[in-house]
């Protein structure tokens, strides 16, 4: 049996007359009578009574219509769904994100691809950059929003945003109590720093700390602390002071100051990166909306 003949039979309980399902059909009647025979013989019941002038549905006919039209209405909704996914209209798309991704482009991205996009199910994941390139490798997230560099053949990497490093400070600090005006790295020479471990970003934190080298000291590092909320919460504390960031300024914390500074900071980079080698339907569409936006 096949879909085919299940639309057969509808048609044919619809119009309850050979010749008119036959012309909706757009089919020659005989060839309709026969199709409708062998489905009968196949389920082993008669679908219709038949006189020479009318036809009517028997019980097990009746039965068979409801579930033949429940039948045809999830055929014509698989198919449909189907094509949205293969459109990347529909489905679920997987992303991941760093935490000051989180701050900057990623509201942005999620709140107009759920505009354009609201058949389509997001499952956000918070992960390191080195968890997010083996996520993209182990097929587990689609794309990543994440800190170039990567050196991974498999994966595309578009950089999308750039922002300074700014002085974190906590709010009775000398610095802070000044107007809000830019500061010299030089004027944090003698603080107790408070940094993210260099194995979450090995490239920013060499970044860091030859920055306040050129500045002719080495960052008195008293505490290591991971995500940037513990960073923010530690300072506050007056534990000590951070490089960070610009974008934690969306991020309300009390008890911190962020100021930023004269001299041209390192950068932080962040990027979309996808798998170069696997074609999911809605890749095309965050790339273009990300393009769009940044």
């Amino acid at each position: 049996m096949e879909l085919r003949h299940l639309r057969y039979f509808l048609m044919v309980a619809e119009e309850l007359h050979f010749g008119r399902a036959a012309h909706r059909l757009h089919m020659a009647q005989q060839p309709l009578s026969r199709q409708i025979r062998n489905l009968e013989e196949e389920l082993g019941v008669e679908l219709f009574h038949r006189t020479k002038r009318t036809m009517w549905l028997t019980e097990a006919g009746k039965v068979f219509l409801q579930e033949t039209r429940k039948t045809l209405a999830q055929a014509d909704h698989a198919v449909m769904m189907a094509q949205r996914v293969g459109q990347g209209v529909a489905g679920q798309f997987n992303i991941g994100f760093t935490g000051p991704i989180l701050n900057s482009v990623l509201p942005k991205v999620v709140r107009e691809f759920k505009q354009r996009f609201p058949a389509i199910h997001l499952d956000l994941k918070r992960l390191q950059t080195n968890e997010q390139v083996k996520a993209l490798l182990a097929e587990e997230i689609h794309v990543g929003f994440l800190h170039p560099p990567i050196n991974e053949p498999l994966l595309s990497q578009e950089v999308i945003y750039r922002e300074p490093m700014m002085a974190l400070l906590p709010d009775i600090h000398p610095l802070a109590k000044k107007s809000p005006v830019p500061i010299s790295i030089t004027c944090l020479a003698d603080e107790s720093f408070i940094l993210f471990p260099r194995q979450v970003g090995p490239v920013l934190y060499d970044s860091i700390i030859s920055f306040c080298q050129q500045a002719n000291f080495s960052p008195r590092v008293i505490q290591e602390a991971f995500p940037q909320q513990t960073i923010l919460g530690l300072v506050a504390a007056g534990l000590g002071v951070s490089l960070i960031h610009a974008s934690i300024q969306q991020i309300q914390q009390q008890g911190v100051v962020a100021r930023p500074l004269i001299e041209r900071s390192p950068i932080l980079e962040s990027a979309v990166v996808w798998r170069s080698d696997i074609s999911h339907p809605a890749i095309p569409n965050i790339l273009n909306l990300v393009n769009e936006l940044f």
